[in-house]
């Protein structure tokens, strides 16, 4: 099986993803029971053609198969497709399911998608997202976030730049704003549709970093004339490297407005003017 995993690799993005290998493996099962169909029905075509010529049956018959076992592989492929089904496929979706643990400290950022672009919500140093409001969303604050909660004072948002940490389990809640998009990182072996409406959270834990190379953020549906352009950027840091971009993107705390101080007394005028007599 490693032929084909190896085959594939040559045509597909790198992986720098925990669960690629496992991914990469799966595809080249499916490739490889493809090619065995392909081959056993390509030869059983070629087959029909030849036994059935013409030259060899100048005449139809109307009577039809007399044997069953067509019936038999037919239920025969139908038990394999539930044993697929029941010993495979539910098994694998509840491991994709299942989110990281919070001792394992994930990164959870928030992802939304816009007609064309990436907006990101990383929580601040408290590790708490400030609330959002739709009503509140504009050219300045694309994700709407409420200024006067204070869980969001220290939130960053970025626009189509994607950070995360190596050998970090990253979560990412994912929504759309408009229309449907869908979030692909290829180098991480991850797809997952931006609905309006839905949060749907997936995650992943990247094992490689960029080395100078430029990873994407990619849509991968059609969602509008702009779709070609609606891209971003992906960067795995080190913690330091991470930390550093985290505390470059934090917002400037506002300066308090100074008190003024009251108006002083003038030194020409006494605080306690002596009592004057009328006579």
């Amino acid at each position: 099986m490693n032929w084909m995993t190896e085959f594939l690799a040559k045509m597909m993005p790198m992986d720098a993803s925990a669960h690629g290998p496992t991914l990469d493996r799966l595809n080249a099962y499916v490739h490889v029971l493809m090619l065995i169909l392909f081959v056993f029905w390509g030869g059983y075509f070629l087959y029909v053609l030849w036994r059935f010529r013409a030259k060899n049956n100048p005449t139809s018959s109307y009577e039809g198969m007399r044997s069953h076992w067509s019936t038999s592989v037919e239920a025969g492929v139908a038990v394999i497709e539930v044993v697929l089904l029941i010993g495979f496929s539910i098994p694998a979706w509840k491991l994709w399911t299942s989110q990281p643990g919070k001792e394992t400290n994930p990164l959870v950022i928030h992802m939304v998608a816009e007609q064309f672009a990436w907006n990101i919500h990383y929580p601040g140093p408290d590790g708490k997202f400030g609330r959002r409001d739709v009503s509140l969303v504009n050219a300045t604050n694309p994700l709407g976030l409420d200024p006067s909660d204070p869980d969001g004072k220290d939130d960053v948002a970025a626009l189509n730049e994607l950070h995360v940490e190596l050998n970090r389990p990253v979560i990412v809640h994912i929504t759309s704003k408009d229309v449907i998009h869908s979030f692909f990182l290829p180098v991480m072996r991850v797809k997952q549709d931006a609905i309006p409406g839905m949060d749907v959270p997936i995650h992943f834990t990247p094992v490689k970093g960029n080395n100078g190379q430029q990873w994407d953020v990619a849509c991968a549906q059609l969602c509008g004339l702009g779709h070609y352009r609606m891209r971003g950027m992906l960067f795995v840091d080190t913690k330091a490297e991470f930390d550093d971009w985290m505390a470059s993107m934090a917002p400037v705390p506002e300066e308090p407005v100074p008190t003024p101080d009251a108006n002083p007394v003038p030194e020409a005028t006494p605080q306690n003017p002596p009592a004057t007599t009328t006579g």
